[in-house]
């Protein structure tokens, strides 16, 4: 990995403030919100995340320093999470009894706070493998994410050492999800000998990780959750580090872009009859839901689906009734000029959109203690829409340690495999990589209804 010092290969220079990363960013660096030109909007958004990783890494106990340390908590709060005289922060975000009795996350637990630079809000997701869904859930609608490493956990005075199979699961997933910003924290090496050599070889593990997986980490910053070093407040040259705390870095990571630049979708949520809207409606129904991709506008073409029935768009109103065009990202009411039959479930899709199919080819993070199976069949909800999905073939498994595709014809939970599918009728999906919500599903079990696997579509 070279001999560079420690914070020259750790941190993403676009995140230091250096003349490159200021070259990068006047060129359109995605990394640089707060020169970005094309989205200056971003600077003021609040920026959604989440902390992840293996079990007793320490990220209740991270999130609450955060709130702590940025005085975003009450002190009837503190008093409340007082245990034998000390704070017991993990408990500010822990707040089922059974997590309280465990000393486990089991929910993820929504959090919310400010600095003078951004607001927050984050979220706190379990670490056992037993409750991977619940993480899938909270990552998909991340725009960045804080990967836990306990340093204690792991053989740091060697090179070479392996990372843990959660940790590894919860980056890929992350990845898999598109979360735009991965950030690995290294905690807990305030509780270790040699600090600096424990960040430098599990650094290089991180690195050397994430090139084989194909991601491409913000940055690999070291914390002590508990003692509050290099959290909020950046502590120089603790571990051999020298570059910004981490919630420096977190208050300059961009939030997800919208896929304004894909073609119009939208997954109908409600149809509102004429009465309430008939001063703006012009008396015809208005189609509301969230654009999924590009933009919509009166006077553009569209399709309905899954009848395939064409129209044109005579208004838009945007979530507080104003006409006008919407983009992706914001509710949309949308009237046709002309009566076609729409009810929820239902795409309003652009006229040159691709075509609907039944077969598909998925990437799969399987969530059920059920197996998944060849030949059996799920409700697949897309958007808004139910309908019947039935298994084809389980292609491969991906090993969680060697990264490697290994064939099989099942997928027991947690896994993450590649699947084909055939659908009752066809949907109007995309790639997940040219768009999050028309190119991914969610898998139901028919008999016990729970969310068995989210899909992503190759």
């Amino acid at each position: 990995m070279g001999t560079a010092t420690t914070s020259e290969v750790i941190v993403d220079p676009r995140l230091r403030g250096d003349d490159a990363a200021h070259d990068a960013a006047l060129a359109g660096d995605p990394l640089d919100p707060g020169l970005r030109r094309d989205d200056e909007a971003q600077r003021d958004a609040a920026l959604r995340f989440i902390t992840c990783g293996s079990v007793d890494d320490g990220k209740s106990t991270l999130i609450g320093r955060l709130l702590v340390d940025s005085q975003a908590v009450l002190q009837d709060q503190l008093a409340g999470v007082q245990r034998a005289g000390a704070t017991d922060l993990a408990l500010l975000t822990d707040g089922l009894s059974a997590e309280r009795e465990q000393g486990i996350t089991i929910d993820v637990a929504w959090r919310y706070f400010a600095t003078p630079a951004r607001k927050f809000i984050i979220g706190d997701a379990p670490g056992h493998e037993q409750y991977t869904r619940n993480m899938v859930t909270a990552a998909s609608a991340a725009d960045a994410a804080v990967v836990l490493v306990d340093a204690t956990k792991l053989r740091w005075q060697d090179t070479g050492l392996q990372l843990l199979p959660q940790t590894r699961r919860h980056a890929l997933l992350v990845h898999l999800l598109r979360v735009p910003s991965v950030v690995f924290a290294v905690n807990k090496l305030d509780a270790v000998e040699d600090p600096a050599l424990a960040l430098r070889h599990i650094g290089d593990a991180l690195r050397a990780f994430c090139a084989s997986a194909g991601i491409v980490p913000t940055a690999v910053v070291p914390v002590s959750a508990l003692e509050g070093w290099n959290v909020v407040q950046a502590r120089a040259g603790w571990a051999g580090y020298d570059g910004p705390s981490l919630l420096q870095l977190l208050e300059g990571l961009p939030v997800t872009a919208a896929e304004v630049d894909q073609a119009f979708a939208l997954p109908v949520q409600w149809v509102e009859k004429f009465s309430a809207s008939a001063d703006t409606s012009q008396g015809r129904r208005v189609f509301w839901g969230r654009v999924a991709a590009g933009r919509v506008a009166p006077g553009q073409q569209v399709r309905v689906m899954p009848s395939g029935q064409a129209a044109v768009v005579a208004q838009v109103l945007d979530a507080v009734r104003r006409p006008q065009a919407v983009a992706a990202g914001h509710s949309a009411g949308v009237v046709l000029d002309r009566e076609v039959d729409v009810s929820r479930g239902d795409w309003l899709l652009a006229a040159d959109a691709p075509e609907a199919v039944r077969e598909l080819s998925a990437t799969v993070a399987w969530l059920d203690d059920e197996p998944l199976v060849a030949g059996r069949a799920y409700w697949a909800l897309h958007g808004h829409r139910w309908v019947k999905a039935k298994v084809r073939r389980v292609v491969h498994r991906l090993d969680i340690h060697t990264l490697a595709e290994q064939d099989a014809d099942t997928l027991e939970a947690n896994a993450i495999g590649h699947v084909e599918l055939l659908l009752q009728e066809p949907v109007a999906t995309r790639t997940y990589a040219q768009a999050r919500l028309p190119g991914s599903l969610v898998l139901v079990d028919t008999a016990t209804h729970r969310t068995s696997g989210a899909l992503l579509v190759r």
